[in-house]
């Protein structure tokens, strides 16, 4: 649905920040993809999404979609989690991907948003019920933060982060994120760049949309994915360059809230947070106030290489989008 400008009726449309988006099988200009406002509100309760980036690689004059079959697979367990039925193959969502970067012609960082929802979904208190999933595609730049080792400071939200029994973590659905806004508000209000949340049993789980690690004497430690998090695919990817690339020992295991305090170093992980260094946690420096750490400085510069082509063993997890 296009946005409008405050101003009330007749309020201008907001230029978009790119030009196209494919929407159920088409490309089209962003101003023309567009539903009734009545169609607002319900349908949001069936969404899912991903959160997916494309590193520019100048040298190639390519963009590089990271790891799209696993974003696209697990944008499928979502999808069939809420009951939407996708009318188009990951192939031809990866296609689209490319001919929507190729067309608005996107020289630089990409994040990608694939979108899934029912048009006319059930209301709320009705049962879930099969329906086809509407989906669109949008392309937005967004420089990437790797090279800048930009640290932040967390708190532990007084919010206990989303769980099986409630709603689930698992799945990239778009009320899950309810959860995030109310820790990363409260975090705000009160000074801090970040909410960290705690699981239903007190232990750390992650962040607002992102994953945590730490490190305490030379092992990185993270939660399992027992602990209410989101299967991320970022984290994988850190903890198999972390293992096969520095040789470094990986743990899945629970944490304590006042590990964090201790930890040597720490730092989120995702999509939209890369690897981003933690500073503090409560107000406890971490590693003596030295942020990012050197492991943490390692795993972004090397994540950096591998994102943008640079690490040839890695060349599989790129989609290559060439735009001459």
């Amino acid at each position: 649905m296009s946005q409008a400008q405050p101003g009330g009726s007749g309020a201008a449309t907001a230029a978009p920040v790119t030009q196209h988006i494919w929407w159920s099988g088409k490309l089209m200009p962003w101003n023309e993809a567009t539903v009734h406002v009545t169609s607002v509100g319900w349908p949001a309760l069936s969404a899912v999404f991903e959160g997916i980036r494309a590193y520019w690689n100048p040298e190639r004059q390519a963009l590089y979609i990271f790891r799209m079959d696993a974003h696209l697979a697990r944008f499928w367990r979502s999808m069939r989690f809420m009951q939407l039925h996708p009318r188009w193959s990951a192939r031809e969502l990866t296609d689209a991907t490319a001919d929507l970067l190729r067309t608005d012609n996107l020289r630089g960082d990409v994040y990608l948003q694939p979108m899934a929802f029912a048009l006319g979904g059930n209301r709320g208190n009705q049962p879930m019920a099969a329906q086809d999933a509407e989906i669109y595609i949008h392309a937005r730049p967004a420089k990437s933060q790797l090279n800048t080792h930009k640290p932040v400071t967390t708190c532990v939200s007084s919010w206990t982060r989303i769980h099986e029994n409630v709603l689930p973590p698992k799945i990239k659905a778009i009320v899950n994120y309810q959860n995030s806004r109310l820790g990363g508000t409260e975090a705000s209000r009160g000074g801090y760049d970040m909410a960290l949340f705690l699981n239903e049993r007190g232990k750390v789980a992650e962040g607002g949309g992102s994953c945590i690690f730490m490190i305490r004497d030379g092992q990185v430690i993270t939660p399992p994915i027992t602990a209410g998090i989101l299967e991320s695919v970022t984290r994988y990817s850190v903890i198999e360059l972390a293992q096969r690339e520095l040789g470094l020992t990986v743990i899945e295991r629970e944490i304590d809230r006042t590990e964090m305090y201790f930890a040597d170093e720490a730092f989120f992980c995702g999509t939209m947070a890369e690897i981003t260094p933690v500073a503090s946690v409560d107000g406890f420096e971490l590693g003596g106030g030295e942020s990012p750490g050197p492991v943490s400085r390692q795993l972004s510069e090397l994540f950096e290489r591998v994102v943008r082509g640079q690490v040839p063993a890695y060349r599989h997890w790129l989609e290559e989008v060439t735009l001459g």
